[in-house]
């Protein structure tokens, strides 16, 4: 995630907008983000509705069996539709930035001029609870 945070004027410069979500409370992630510098969104997904959603939730693999989100990266268009996945079993490994541009880089040279599902968003998925 860190390096996510590193590498935003990269995305911001695609017109990729960072996002990530975990099942952690509001003030949590907020206070995650303080610690850590984090300037991207960080959504709370206290219920694990999204997570569910999008087959992300790893039951019992947290701190104490909590429930937490599996690491993943998406990279959703302005329709909706997910245009790219990075999902991995593991709760250590995730996708890299220059993973995530290079993906992006290649739909959109693969997308026709003016389309309009031009991928736009990425959704990073966060794979750990923060404060427990």
């Amino acid at each position: 995630m860190r390096s996510f945070q590193q590498r935003l004027p990269d995305f911001n410069t695609r017109g990729v907008r960072v996002v990530a979500i975990s099942v952690d409370a509001p003030e949590v992630n907020r206070r995650h983000c303080q610690k850590l510098g984090f300037t991207y969104t960080f959504l709370s997904d206290s219920k694990a509705e999204v997570i569910r959603r999008y087959d992300l939730l790893h039951q019992g693999a947290g701190p104490k069996g909590s429930d937490v989100a599996r690491p993943a990266e998406f990279l959703i268009d302005s329709t909706g539709a997910i245009r790219w996945v990075n999902l991995t079993e593991s709760l250590a490994v995730r996708a890299r930035p220059d993973q995530v541009l290079k993906a992006f880089d290649e739909l959109k040279q693969a997308s026709p001029p003016g389309a309009r599902s031009q991928p736009s968003s990425l959704l990073a998925s966060a794979s750990t609870s923060m404060g427990r």
